[in-house]
């Protein structure tokens, strides 16, 4: 007992240390950002909901009319999370860039050093798939969205089917970050998109040093970000059934666990799921991690509280739609999924890891658990960063394995199959 004690303080101590090294990140007051979602809302016939449109600015009435559009936008999800497929897919080829979202010396002579080499040509170009978000914003590099390719090199002959996954870092992630894992998911014969999410890298707006416009203490923006992130890894299977794929998955860890998981609840195409990192409230992570501390001063300062935090933005929250898992809408019966935790998160706090794992256990979805002995920030230190690298990469391997070996229903057997069903529904 005594030795385990020291290990969380431990450890605790590290994990601090990791989330207090940035001092870039910036307190912002509270908007309430309705202009962000008013364009789907008026689209959609629900604008009557926006208090802006009768020169309301009480913050009392416009937290009611959140909330109110928080429950609306859970009762329609499907149109929330749904969009027009866009027509400009392509590939874009150039020298990877780093875009750190740190002014750490090391962090900014890694980057002068990735560009001296790219000047000099001593690096290969990488190829991007590009294309316009159905989500848009008042900032087109953000709009433009970008994802490295890693193609599985195709083997004549193979008759095997063509899978791909789509790898979402971090929040805050520098547009190297899990780089390696797509090079192992090619070596098992798995084609990759790490796809950059809103305000990140390359779609950073030049304003910013951080992702900050991702999650912040402004509400609409915060949701309309999340929104853009679920339908533009939507768009990414789009484009890679055009490319003759036909198994999915997608990767996401901390806040791309949360988009992952919100694209999967409402694509049944995606059926590879690992969440690396995850959580049941989207204001709860707000209010309790640790890294994003300065956002709850914000929201502190303006009289929120985590409970009303909580409800401002249930729409984003995976909590809101675990009773989704196992629908025909979502495809739950068909996929797999990997949960990691880890024990000594202070990003992520333990508490709503485990209430994920109640509710995976208690709708009955087809998933493996895997715990880490670390934090939030120190599972990219080593060791943990290969104990987490090598829990997801055989997820991932089996996962692809097992659909390849599923077994087709022939038609006729299917007819038959479907026929009894609905005799027995008729009973």
């Amino acid at each position: 007992m005594m030795l385990k004690n020291w290990y969380a303080r431990w450890m605790y101590a590290w994990e601090t240390r990791l989330t207090t090294r940035d001092e870039n990140r910036v307190v912002r007051p509270l908007e309430w950002g309705f202009e962000w979602i008013a364009p789907f809302l008026e689209e959609h016939g629900f604008g009557a909901l926006l208090p802006g449109r009768a020169g309301l600015s009480e913050d009392s009435a416009a937290e009611v009319a959140m909330v109110r559009i928080n429950d609306l936008l859970i009762r329609h999800s499907d149109k929330f999370f749904g969009y027009e497929r866009p027509t400009d897919f392509r590939l874009e080829v150039r020298h990877a860039e780093l875009f750190p979202t740190n002014v750490r010396p090391e962090t900014l002579a890694k980057d002068a050093e990735i560009k001296r080499q790219a000047a000099e040509g001593r690096t290969k170009p990488a190829q991007f798939l590009r294309f316009t978000s159905p989500e848009r914003t008042p900032y087109p590099e953000n709009d433009l969205v970008n994802a490295r390719w890693y193609p599985a090199p195709i083997n004549k002959g193979d008759a095997r089917p063509r899978q791909a996954i789509i790898v979402l870092p971090q929040w805050n992630a520098d547009a190297f970050s899990h780089n390696a894992l797509c090079a192992i998911f090619n070596r098992m014969g798995i084609s990759a998109l790490r796809l950059s999410k809103p305000y990140h890298d390359i779609r950073r707006p030049a304003e910013l040093e951080r992702s900050d416009y991702a999650v912040s203490a402004n509400i609409g923006r915060t949701l309309s970000a999340c929104r853009q992130a679920v339908v533009d890894i939507r768009c990414c299977v789009d484009w890679l059934e055009e490319q003759g794929y036909e198994h999915f998955g997608v990767l996401g860890t901390s806040l791309g666990s949360c988009y992952a998981f919100l694209a999967s609840m409402h694509d049944p195409r995606l059926r590879v799921n690992a969440f690396n990192h995850a959580s049941t409230s989207f204001g709860d992570v707000v209010w309790a991690g640790q890294s994003t501390r300065h956002i709850r001063e914000a929201l502190e300062q303006a009289g929120l509280t985590q409970e009303r935090l909580r409800a401002l933005w249930a729409a984003i929250s995976p909590v809101s739609y675990f009773d989704r898992i196992m629908t025909e809408e979502s495809g739950g019966r068909d996929k797999r999924a990997l949960l990691v935790y880890a024990d000594y998160d202070l990003t992520f706090p333990r508490e709503y890891s485990l209430k994920v794992v109640e509710a995976f256990q208690r709708v009955g979805l087809n998933f493996d658990l895997r715990v880490l002995p670390c934090g939030h920030y120190t599972t990219g230190e080593t060791p943990f960063q290969y104990m987490d690298g090598w829990h997801m990469g055989s997820f991932v391997y089996r996962a692809f394995k097992a659909l390849r070996e599923e077994k087709p229903v022939p038609a006729l057997a299917k007819d038959a199959l479907e026929a009894a069903e609905e005799e027995v529904s008729a009973r």
